[in-house]
């Protein structure tokens, strides 16, 4: 397709085709509540020992590139958005491409990344035998309380990203986040995306 953006309204569509804010909220809910099992595991070897963090770093990174970049190139969506009927294709109503996929999940992995980097620099500064000597909850209330600088940051970085992205998608006609933007993507119900298409199809046909 050459369109370069899908319209806002679609013909023969009376309800809204692009995914909002409370459709998409529950679709990281139900992502979170799936991948519990697995933080739960990573937390627990977190906490074994100051070396344990350092052999889970590159496996959590590569699963959340797994999960945010491979499964929306491959299926459109992770396993949340799927089951709440909802699909990531791009701007133009293509399936989305790896670049896009990518993209979209660029701010996401670097806030990751400070996050451990963040991490590591708080426990390079304990103790190895007083934080071995620590039980499971206190070693981890250490970590937090250590350095609350570093926290602070880590926390209003995330907690910025998420509100700033959730203000644009609520001023756009396309509910598009900011990542959308980035990504050149949209979010749109699964079950108008036939008809998306369709239409997109033949306006392209009467442009040319």
């Amino acid at each position: 397709m050459e369109r370069e953006l899908l319209p806002t309204k679609f013909p023969g569509i009376g309800s809204e085709v692009y995914a909002g804010l409370w459709i998409r909220a529950a679709a990281k809910i139900l992502d979170f509540i799936i991948l519990l099992p697995l933080a739960g595991i990573s937390l627990y070897i977190n906490g074994l020992s100051k070396s344990a963090y350092f052999y889970t770093v590159v496996p959590n990174l590569l699963f959340g590139v797994f999960f945010e970049v491979y499964l929306v190139k491959v299926y459109g969506g992770t396993p949340g958005k799927l089951i709440m009927d909802i699909k990531v294709i791009q701007k133009n109503g293509d399936d989305v491409n790896w670049n896009a996929a990518i993209y979209r999940y660029a701010v996401d992995f670097c806030l990751a990344v400070l996050g451990i980097y963040l991490i590591i620099m708080t426990l390079n500064s304990i103790d190895d035998s007083y934080y071995a000597g620590l039980g499971f909850t206190k070693k981890y209330t250490l970590i937090s309380t250590i350095n609350p600088t570093l926290a602070e940051i880590q926390s209003w970085t995330n907690y910025l990203w998420a509100i700033s992205g959730t203000i644009v998608l609520l001023a756009n006609p396309r509910k598009r986040a900011i990542h959308d933007f980035i990504a050149g993507t949209v979010v749109v119900k699964s079950i108008y995306l036939d008809k998306i298409r369709e239409s997109s199809d033949f306006n392209e046909s009467l442009e040319i």
